[in-house]
């Protein structure tokens, strides 16, 4: 159902509701939880369970069906040399900082987020204004509201300056471009405490997020717990190429768990320490980075909140064609425009509102290190904007990496139509002269002058025939190279294969955030039952499809509830029968509470008649029928050929009258 509809006659959004529900009806709860949990790890219950398996189900048919990708299930644990030479050994952190008395361990940026906008929302309130826009409101207990405050928390109502509101509302809006000590001075200069206890924290350290660990008995095989499945991708470039007979553009895909070591973990599904990853890497030629079924896209608008409107200190959001961004330079390229399309449809497709989602593109500072350009997909929830897909141009950076550190080619060989000759500085080097006078160090100096490529050979030329020597830096020791060592010429050179290394571009996929997302933006109450959620699931994602409600428990009522059962089985669809002596009105109001859509019906009339109520579960409307003629318009909305109107132009409205004592 349209979410404007469930809004009319909807309770006021209600976190706490939502959260009772999900935790009473076990979608997902903290693991270990009997032990006292521990943070960012949960568990996931049945309807949970179901919920991420139809949202990866979905995914599968978006992307790697409907795109012909090559599926690839790597492993978890992963050799120290692999990240070391990927760059997450020294790159993959986050700044931290401690509470100077409790030592509570905080992420720097949330907390300069958290107390920032915290300011601003008093500020908005003791002006009598709106919160936060977007936001919706929850019931406030005041009793605790003024505990918190007495402990530092909550919203303080103090009126900012225009000056203070306009400065605070810049930070926020580039604040993923600052630099650990740059937060650091925003923290002193803006007095930012830790809001749990009032208390001065520390300067900004780096954490590495990944877990550490030890492959073998005797520990001598250090290892990571992989934070990212994108490695096990690329390692495996040669085989995936030759399983696509060397034909690029091709894209591999993986669905797995990833592992996080989060700093302070506390925004539930949000933020976890392990979760299910859904990523692609689409090899392109870089020097043509278009997509054929771009066109097919191009007139698509997309949310855009691009580098230059976040530098300038603004959050402003325009709605653009991606065939427009694409043309101006604000998309990169073609490729990466198409997958920011695809992401967006695949989002609406499960549910997420398209009023709640925007696609932010990385600012310098914040950009991974091997990307060239990157976006994520943020959907809107109760804890703000929240990265849930990341779309990144990662260039060559991944393959040209391992590449040299293992001596394996990872590279692309195109056989030309017509043979290339190609003019260029080599190096001549006269071995017996290099081995009298560098000995052994020779093959260093020769690698480094190699790996300086044209212009450095170009730059050695110059300094040979002014000087008659080149200094030459190899791993800290400076060597003499003189022109007896070696000579620069140009000379020619015919190609018939061009070799090269592909550009990546990856969209990466948090499930749990995507999946929490949904519940969110899914949750309602019915203004005459606000203490019974329900939970608007597409039909294509929500766990269980159809409830079969046989009026009575009588045996004459097993025979209709074993055919239809069947019968929905045969037709793929996921039935739960629900013949407990509670009223019909309850059963089908906690299986609204699980996103069920349909509700089939069988009372004594259809023992006597064959006939079958079918009821929907946003309008709570009902329809009837001949029991073969519901079940074959209830396959048809459940696998998304038919809607609601459609169907109730079919089958006649129910009228209550029907049933047979």
């Amino acid at each position: 159902m349209a979410e404007a509809t469930v809004k009319k006659n909807a309770h006021p959004f209600d976190k706490s509701r939502l959260e009772s529900l999900l935790n009473r009806r076990f979608f997902y709860a903290p693991a270990f939880e009997i032990y006292g949990g521990v943070a960012g790890l949960y568990d996931y219950g049945p309807p949970g369970s179901s919920l991420q398996a139809n949202i990866i189900a979905e995914w599968r048919r978006h992307f790697i069906i409907e795109e012909g990708m090559l599926e690839v299930d790597t492993t978890i644990m992963t050799p120290s040399p692999v990240f070391e030479t990927s760059g997450h050994v020294a790159r993959f952190a986050d700044w931290m900082v401690k509470d100077t008395k409790t030592g509570d361990v905080l992420r720097a940026d949330h907390l300069v987020k958290g107390v920032l906008e915290g300011r601003l929302e008093g500020d908005r309130e003791a002006r009598g204004l709106a919160a936060i826009p977007m936001k919706e409101p929850e019931k406030k207990d005041k009793k605790k509201e003024k505990e918190k405050k007495k402990k530092g928390k909550g919203v303080e109502l103090v009126q900012l300056t225009d000056v203070t509101r306009d400065e605070y509302e810049h930070v926020l809006a580039k604040l993923d471009d600052y630099t650990g000590p740059e937060l650091g001075h925003l923290i002193k200069n803006n007095n930012i405490r830790n809001p749990d206890t009032d208390n001065e924290v520390t300067d900004p350290v780096q954490f590495n997020l990944m877990f550490a660990s030890s492959i073998g008995p005797t520990g001598q095989h250090p290892g990571f717990l992989r934070p990212e499945t994108a490695q096990g991708h690329f390692l495996n470039f040669s085989r995936l190429l030759e399983h696509n007979n060397s034909r690029i553009p091709f894209a591999s895909a993986c669905i797995g768990r990833s592992f996080r070591n989060e700093i302070s973990p506390r925004a539930g599904l949000m933020r976890v320490r392990e979760f299910t990853m859904a990523e692609i890497e689409h090899y392109v030629d870089p020097l043509d980075k278009s997509h054929p079924r771009f066109r097919e896209v191009a007139d698509i608008e997309l949310g855009l909140l691009d580098r230059e409107t976040q530098m300038g200190g603004k959050t402003d959001v325009g709605r653009i064609s991606v065939g427009e961004a694409v043309r101006r330079g604000i998309i990169a390229n073609e490729t990466l425009g198409y997958f920011l399309v695809r992401i967006y449809l695949f989002l609406l497709k499960i549910g997420i509102s398209p009023a709640k989602l925007r696609f932010r593109q990385h600012m310098s500072n914040e950009m991974a290190h091997y990307a060239t350009d990157c976006w994520d997909a943020e959907i809107f929830n109760s804890y703000g904007w929240t990265e849930c897909v990341g779309c990144a141009d990662r260039a060559a950076y991944d393959l040209t990496v391992h590449s040299k550190r293992t001596g394996v080619p990872l590279v692309v060989r195109q056989q030309l139509k017509e043979v290339v000759e190609e003019e260029r500085w080599v190096g001549v080097w006269d071995k017996k002269v290099l081995g009298k006078g560098l000995g052994r160090e020779g093959a260093g100096v020769v690698r480094v002058l190699e790996e300086g490529g044209e212009e450095g050979l170009g730059r050695v030329k110059g300094e040979l025939e002014a000087h008659g020597q080149t200094k030459v830096l190899v791993e800290g020791k400076e060597f003499v190279v003189t022109k007896d060592m070696l000579s620069v010429e140009r000379k020619v050179f015919k190609q018939s294969v061009r070799e090269y290394t592909p550009n990546v571009i990856e969209p990466s996929f948090g499930l749990g955030r995507i999946l929490y997302a949904l519940l969110e933006h899914s949750f309602w109450c019915r203004e005459q039952d606000v203490d019974r959620g329900v939970l608007s699931l597409p039909p294509l994602v929500a766990p269980t499809k159809v409830l079969i409600v046989p009026l009575s428990s009588k045996e004459e009522f097993d025979p209709l509830v074993a055919e239809v059962s069947s019968k929905l089985r045969k037709a793929g669809i996921f039935s739960r029968v629900d013949d407990s002596n509670t009223s019909i009105g309850k059963r089908y109001a906690r299986n609204d509470e699980l996103g069920t859509p349909f509700g089939l019906t069988l009372d004594f009339a259809s023992v006597q008649n064959r006939t079958m109520t079918l009821r929907e579960r946003d309008t709570t409307a009902q329809l009837i029928g001949d029991i073969d003629e519901v079940i074959s318009v209830v396959t048809e909305l459940v696998q998304g050929t038919m809607e609601w109107a459609d169907a109730c132009s079919k089958l006649p409205v129910y009228d209550g009258t029907q049933a047979v004592d």
